[in-house]
């Protein structure tokens, strides 16, 4: 499983997505809008003094030279005419307009102020006229210079408008840039955001898929069988707690398939154990019947040796319910049980153990080696005529040690040889799979079947025959007393 590996949200990956597709859409776009907004405003207050402006002309250039006219020609006074009221109304739009305005339109009303003190210095000079009684002609002259003066505010005001026109045709061109430039560069931000959207899809699907790859991978070598898999960490956070729960069950369900091979272990443990135990009658009968016959016979010595063999023989078959036992308990036991067969079988048996003595000490499963010996006594040595020869052997092979069981018996045909590995490989043993024979043993099955069970390993008995004899061979590591201390029982 990779290291701390850097997870991706769903969620949260398009929720950024989206966001920055919103900032590519909507900042340039109110970006726009704003300069818009300003662009239009500058040019409605450019209108706006326009208007004043166009206002104040008839007011200069008509109204207060007429009002003038009338103070001169006797018709209103000057106080009634109201041409100081007018002027100071012209002065005080012309003095906020300026406070609006820049560039050349600020020069036109700056000159067009001016000029309007000038004007007032002319209004002066026709209340003076009027007071100190002047004729009709000199007031009117007066009154012409105010209406040139008038004439020529007028001009400025003119100008004032081209240019104020002048600057609005460029602010209507401005806007009309920016509408082009803003759905330009909204088009262009458009293309971009959706190939942002596009491409952050196919990242995160492609994230998603190899994510869910894996999940499945995972989940079918677990279907499979291959308890020992387990989904990696996902990059993907949704998926993360699903994965963890995954191996979660896969170690629950690891644990209890591996508990239940260990009841099933047990059992047929138990069961072998269970065939082990059963004492054949007739062997035990048959060797009393011996014991007794050689004492009636005054053989005492024969007597001994049997009486000791047979009790050898029984104290290593139940070794105190140990499975494992030095090789050479197992020898001795072999050893009692051969010399019982000799003593009964005294013309028709011969055997030979060659167990080199750097072997005895270490450790096997108990009673592999005389169910062997037995099966090659009564269904090779016993079915020949004549008689034959039994060798027990056992050589190291590097780590391992191959034993074998050779007989000189009838041997098997083919077909023979194939029905008894068949029998051998058909499943645990029972008690119908014990022996038929006196000597009390339970087997080829029953032996393969240990070896494969205590050694856990694929290949129990190998066995082979032609019409010169039977051989039997398998190989197991010796275990030391240490490691197999904690197993189910050890005999010294």
């Amino acid at each position: 499983m990779r290291g701390q590996a850097r997870r991706t949200s769903i969620i949260g990956r398009l929720g950024r997505t989206t966001w920055t597709m919103a900032v590519l859409l909507l900042v340039p776009a109110l970006i726009s809008l704003l300069m818009m907004f300003l662009t239009t405003a500058r040019y409605s207050r450019a209108m706006a003094r326009m208007e004043r402006v166009a206002g104040l002309k008839p007011l200069v250039g008509t109204e207060l030279p007429e009002q003038l006219f009338s103070v001169a020609a006797g018709r209103v006074a000057y106080e009634d005419s109201g041409v100081e009221a007018l002027l100071d109304t012209v002065n005080r739009e012309l003095d906020e307009l300026l406070k609006d305005t820049a560039g050349t339109g600020y020069l036109e009303l700056t000159v067009a102020r001016r000029t309007m003190d000038t004007l007032a210095g002319y209004l002066d000079q026709v209340r003076l006229g009027r007071q100190q009684g002047r004729t009709v002609s000199q007031i009117e002259r007066i009154v012409d210079e105010v209406r040139d003066v008038g004439d020529l505010v007028t001009d400025m005001l003119d100008d004032f408008i081209s240019v104020e026109i002048d600057g609005t045709v460029r602010t209507g061109t401005n806007i009309q840039r920016l509408v082009w430039i803003t759905a330009a560069a909204e088009a262009l931000l458009l293309a971009a955001a959706l190939l942002l959207a596009g491409s952050s899809s196919s990242q995160l699907a492609n994230v998603i898929r190899q994510a869910i790859s894996r999940l499945e991978g995972s989940v079918h070598q677990l279907t499979g069988g291959d308890l020992k898999a387990r989904v990696p960490e996902m990059e993907v956070e949704e998926l993360s707690e699903l994965a963890q729960q995954i191996n979660v069950m896969a170690n629950r369900l690891e644990s209890l398939i591996e508990r239940s091979r260990l009841e099933q272990e047990n059992l047929a443990k138990s069961e072998l154990r269970l065939l082990q135990a059963q004492i054949n009658p007739h062997f035990l009968y048959n060797t009393l019947d011996a014991i007794i016959w050689q004492a009636e016979s005054g053989k005492s010595e024969e007597v001994i040796h049997l009486t000791r063999s047979l009790s050898d023989f029984f104290r290593i078959s139940l070794s105190s319910g140990a499975d494992w036992i030095p090789v050479e308990r197992e020898v001795r036991h072999l050893s009692g049980y051969l010399s019982i067969q000799k003593t009964r079988y005294r013309d028709i048996l011969d055997y030979e153990i060659d167990i080199p003595q750097a072997l005895t000490e270490g450790y096997i499963i108990k009673l592999l080696l005389q169910p062997l010996v037995e099966n090659a006594l009564y269904h090779g040595i016993k079915s020949r005529r004549g008689g034959g020869m039994i060798r027990v052997s056992a050589r190291q092979e590097g780590e391992r040690v191959r034993f074998n069981v050779e007989d000189t018996g009838k041997g098997m045909t083919p077909e023979e040889l194939a029905r008894v590995l068949a029998a051998m490989r058909g499943g645990a043993p029972t008690l119908a799979d014990v022996a038929p024979a006196e000597g009390g043993g339970f087997g080829l099955r029953n032996v393969d079947m240990r070896i494969r069970l205590y050694y856990h390993q694929d290949e129990g008995l190998n066995i082979s025959s032609d019409s010169a004899g039977t051989r039997v061979s398998f190989s197991v590591p010796l275990r030391t007393r240490e490691e197999i201390a904690n197993d189910e029982g050890i005999s010294g």
